[in-house]
């Protein structure tokens, strides 16, 4: 999949950083092996049945507590962590994203009870897609377009924060193999 890449870097939103073979291929299976583990429930968001699944630890969306963080996301949260430059136990909550073949996620801005917003990709790549966020009180005059994109490559990790967090919304477009992501978020 080819990728808008300026002479300076992959053109993203200030806030957005990316790093490729984040983990090793070792790491990556061991990460797999312990996800093929977890039980993962359907994603239910405003009263539609996402296609992706879920597995929820630490603080979830509504502010209750799921299930405590697994000991295996340990030492992924700590190199997160230290990228960030914030302390590991900050990441209040992680989640667990399985994309099957043909599943997308819409476009979306994280949840505002969060700050700093970190993944990293399993299994297969997938692209992920940008654009400046309008408010729902705003008048919709036109389809919004994508205004950067980027490849997140398995093993690849990527920080959201400042403008890329909160000016921008994302999305992905179908991916063609399964993927599983994991997210880490602070609370702001």
């Amino acid at each position: 999949m080819p990728e808008p890449v300026t002479l300076f870097g992959h053109d993203l939103p200030a806030g957005f950083h990316y790093r490729e073979n984040f983990i090793t291929a070792d790491e990556e299976q061991a990460l797999l092996g312990a996800v093929a583990d977890i039980t993962f429930s359907e994603f239910e968001m405003r009263g539609v049945v996402a296609r992706r699944r879920v597995a929820f630890f630490g603080e979830s969306y509504d502010g209750t507590v799921a299930r405590p963080l697994p000991a295996f996301l340990f030492p992924c949260r700590a190199r997160i962590a230290r990228w960030a430059g914030v302390d590991a136990e900050a990441f209040a909550m992680a989640l667990i994203n399985e994309y099957r073949p043909g599943t997308p996620i819409g476009w979306h801005r994280d949840a505002p009870q969060y700050d700093v917003i970190a993944g990293i990709s399993l299994s297969s790549a997938c692209r992920m897609k940008l654009r400046p966020y309008r408010s729902p009180a705003e008048p919709k005059v036109s389809r919004r377009a994508a205004t950067h994109e980027i490849v997140l490559a398995r093993r690849s990790a990527y920080l959201m924060t400042q403008a890329a967090r909160t000016a921008y919304e994302h999305h992905i477009p179908p991916v063609a193999a399964l993927r599983y992501s994991i997210t880490f978020r602070t609370l702001r």
